[in-house]
């Protein structure tokens, strides 16, 4: 099974969620962005398509912050490279929060996701509330699981592993 990791703003931290996930799941792998603190829509999406393409086996996608979207905007594109699923992990509402150096993500994409996922939202994340959390979820087609006040999920957060079965729910 392959698993993608799709990190946000900033990049991977080695004490992230995502990179002690990464290192303890066989076959998986990262999207690596050109520029992680510069972030570019267009080109973080090319990126994405790009590390699909290079794998034997269509994805589980796991996006975090900015990398939920990312994942959004590559299936706007209508990109032709299946995903069988995706765990998308406190999104950033890049509409209600005005930050310039990502402005570039919005608008946000509706529309229902072509394969199964989860958005796991935090009760206390400064980058996207609860409400419009379920919101999004409804408009993708994806499971709403609230996650308790856990923040954004950055690297202080850590290993993460009440996120594990998610994961595994969308990998079996």
């Amino acid at each position: 099974m392959s698993v993608l990791f799709v990190d946000g703003w900033f990049g991977p931290d080695p004490g992230d969620w995502q990179s002690v996930w990464a290192e303890r799941l066989h076959g998986s792998s990262r999207v690596v962005q050109d520029d992680w603190e510069r972030p570019e829509r267009d080109g973080w999406v090319a990126r994405l398509d790009q590390a699909v393409a290079a794998l034997a086996e269509p994805p589980v996608l796991v996006g975090h912050s900015l990398g939920v979207l990312t994942v959004l905007h590559w299936v706007a594109t209508g990109a032709v490279r299946p995903a069988r699923g995706a765990l998308l992990v406190t999104p950033a509402d890049v509409e209600e929060n005005q930050e310039p150096a990502i402005a570039g993500f919005g608008p946000i994409p509706r529309g229902r996701l072509p394969f199964p996922s989860s958005l796991a939202a935090s009760a206390n994340d400064r980058w996207m509330s609860p409400a419009r959390a379920e919101y999004f979820a409804a408009q993708w087609g994806s499971e709403c699981v609230s996650i308790g006040e856990v923040g954004h999920l950055t690297g202080a957060y850590g290993p993460w592993p009440d996120g594990e079965p998610l994961l595994a729910k969308l990998t079996a």
